[in-house]
């Protein structure tokens, strides 16, 4: 992984919380949840058929329903990393 990555990486560890211990970065991010970049910057679409309680997870309703996810670290690694 550049080192870039590895930075800012660290650098959104540092800055928030997580729930859920950080454990998609155990084996180097190999076992992440399944996404889909979705509106932008904003979220990514949650492609998970059930998951764990997040407080970073939302559900979009109008006239349909979709799981969405907020947390930074996850939008980094798929946006940049192709996660």
């Amino acid at each position: 992984m550049k080192e870039e990555y590895s930075a800012r990486i660290q650098e959104i560890v540092n800055g928030m919380q997580c729930p859920k211990d950080f454990k998609c970065a155990e084996g180097g991010f190999e076992n992440l949840c399944k996404t889909k970049e979705f509106g932008g910057e904003q979220f990514l679409q949650c492609l998970e058929e059930t998951s764990p309680p997040c407080p970073f997870a939302g559900v979009y309703a109008y006239g349909f329903q979709m799981h969405f996810c907020r947390c930074p670290l996850r939008m980094y690694l798929a946006k940049n990393l192709k996660k």
